[in-house]
């Protein structure tokens, strides 16, 4: 079994408006919402270190999401806008 990694962050525009489903296909840790609904009701996610299987439920800045051995953190887009040209 391979060993959990370090999480990377993804940028999400507002606080407490991303759902786990979609968060988990923004992070690119499944490919498709049918995957989400299959994962998430296997009891396969994990939301700070608990598993969770509402995929319906309300991520905030720095919850930390993980698939196996991989992990995501939900982060502030604004943080990732400085010194953008638009």
């Amino acid at each position: 079994m391979p060993e959990p990694v370090e999480p990377f962050d993804v940028p999400v525009r507002e606080e407490s408006v991303i759902r786990l489903g979609q968060f988990l296909k923004l992070a690119n840790l499944i490919e498709s919402g049918s995957q989400a609904k299959e994962v998430v009701a296997s009891g396969e996610v994990l939301v700070n270190g608990e598993v969770e299987t509402r995929r319906g439920r309300q991520l905030t800045m720095g919850d930390v999401v993980r698939i196996g051995p991989q992990a995501a953190r939900v982060a502030d887009e604004a943080t990732y806008d400085d010194g953008l040209p638009w």
